[in-house]
């Protein structure tokens, strides 16, 4: 006898969908106008990709229904609303970064746009969930695009970084899938929620299966995140992507996966679970340490900015590790202020790129490129600086009250020893940050070479750049209402 199942749209709350639904329709909505007129300027695909993120912040803030809905796999709670935030602002930071006085290949493609709204969706359904199959999802949506838009770029080193970024990916990817499955076949079931009731029963007859999905899981968000010795892909795809597509992922893809990672290894820590805590531990360690020592060595800005994030990632996985609400608000202020400040840094770099090196073959951006830019464009030369010593943790800039707000969560928790490596990785940060501005202002530049920092400068760039330099320097006077909205957020998550 066949039996039928009645599901009523109502109760699907089919309104925690929305803010995805918004973006893909908005990608799919680029296509095609492409297809009907493919004669369209780009600036016409900027605007609408910045409406389309408009519109979908509007619908992330002014929701007010139920905190679960498409069969409770959807979550819409405080985390994921502020993560969704953080994503949503950032990617409209970054976006008119596509309006260069000069063609660059990829944004010559409408298809770029859709990409990259695509990507926004997968990042979104990351954060808004705790099932692994939906973050699974989300994850793969977002790295495909990621993938296709690194390729894009239409350089030889492109092509490299965004097949060695899809290598790596697919194998991360293989191994989130195969930490689902060992959960699943422990726990019976996909979602945190209800895998956390079980991992709370320390029943021994699951040990062995949550270790293994443990460290599979520890390999899967390494990758994403970037963690020692995950972390291979790193400085190649950089240096292979736009400036402007480099700093993007150095920021939203990041604060998806610590969004993942926050919800993941909380069910762990929570219930004193000490091999979890202590490979975290190390993991930590290890990654701000050896990444900051592999800046010291790099001849390239963007390299070095590149193992700058693995550093920063590193720094902020501590308040995963320690787990209190105090850390949890300090690790959304920390990367609030990293954002501003690394689109800044990175939208520089973008500025100052042309097709032509007069200095390095292989390198965009050696340091000897920027060698006495004070003497020819001191604002530039300038900002730059502020940018550099704002990553250094330097007061009063936006990072050093990131900095100073989550070191201050560890010690409150009592990991004092935890809180002296930070600060010892952070003076070994500012010595390369120092380094730039140190060939900006006191090296002699080259006679020889025909430099041209702003070749590539157009309003909107100059625009970002000074609003980014503006909330990086007068980062203190928002402090205290970042800081209101975060613990509203974390508080409402229940962490």
């Amino acid at each position: 006898m066949l039996h039928t199942i009645s599901i009523s749209l109502s109760s699907l709350h089919l309104s925690t969908l929305m803010p995805m639904i918004i973006v893909i329709l908005g990608g799919l909505g680029i296509l095609c106008i492409d297809l009907i007129n493919k004669n369209l300027s780009k600036s016409l695909y900027v605007m609408l990709s910045i409406l389309v993120l408009v519109i979908d912040l509007g619908v992330v803030l002014g929701y007010s229904g139920p905190s679960r809905g498409m069969f409770g796999m959807i979550l819409s709670d405080g985390i994921a609303t502020l993560g969704q935030i953080i994503i949503l602002v950032a990617s409209m930071l970054f976006i008119p970064l596509a309006l260069t006085s000069k063609r660059f290949h990829e944004y010559s493609h409408p298809e770029f746009f859709a990409l990259f709204l695509f990507m926004t969706a997968g990042f979104q359904f990351m954060v808004a969930t705790d099932n692994l199959m939906l973050i699974f999802i989300g994850l793969e949506t977002a790295s495909l695009s990621l993938y296709t838009i690194i390729a894009l770029h239409n350089l030889e080193k492109s092509f490299e970084a965004a097949i060695k970024y899809f290598t790596m990916g697919a194998l991360a990817a293989g191994f989130f899938v195969f930490s689902a499955m060992l959960l699943y076949a422990v726990t019976g079931s996909v979602e945190l929620h209800n895998i956390a009731k079980v991992v709370a029963t320390g029943s021994f007859a699951t040990q062995l299966g949550l270790l293994g999905a443990v460290a599979f899981m520890f390999a899967a968000l390494g990758f994403k995140l970037s963690f020692i010795p995950f972390h291979t892909w790193v400085p190649d795809v950089y240096e292979g992507a736009s400036a402007a597509t480099a700093g993007y992922i150095s920021i939203v893809p990041k604060i998806a996966g610590l969004i993942v990672a926050l919800r993941f290894f909380d069910i762990f820590i929570t219930v004193g679970n000490e091999w979890v805590y202590n490979v975290l531990y190390v993991i930590i360690i290890v990654t701000m340490t050896f990444a900051n020592i592999m800046a010291l060595v790099q001849d390239s800005v963007k390299r070095m900015l590149a193992y700058s994030s693995i550093s920063h990632a590193g720094f902020v996985m501590t308040a995963v590790l320690v787990d209190t609400t105090a850390a949890h608000n300090a690790l959304f202020l920390y990367w609030i202020m990293f954002t501003f400040t690394n689109l800044g840094a990175f939208a520089m770099l973008w500025i100052s790129r042309y097709k032509r090196s007069e200095f390095s073959a292989r390198y965009d951006h050696p340091y000897q490129k920027f060698a006495g830019m004070v003497t020819i464009k001191p604002i530039a030369a300038t900002i730059m600086a502020i940018f550099m010593l704002s990553l250094a943790g330097v007061p009063p800039f936006a990072l050093f009250w990131g900095k100073l707000y989550l070191l201050g969560a560890i010690i409150n928790s009592g990991n004092t020893f935890l809180a002296v490596l930070m600060v010892l990785n952070s003076a070994i940060a500012a010595y390369y940050y120092l380094k730039l501005v140190v060939f900006m202002f006191l090296k002699e530049p080259d006679s020889k070479a025909n430099v041209a920092y702003m070749k590539n400068a157009s309003t909107a760039l100059k625009t970002i750049v000074g609003f980014s330099a503006a909330v990086t320097i007068l980062a203190i006077f928002t402090i205290e209402p970042f800081l209101e909205m975060i613990s509203s957020y974390v508080v409402a998550s229940g962490f």
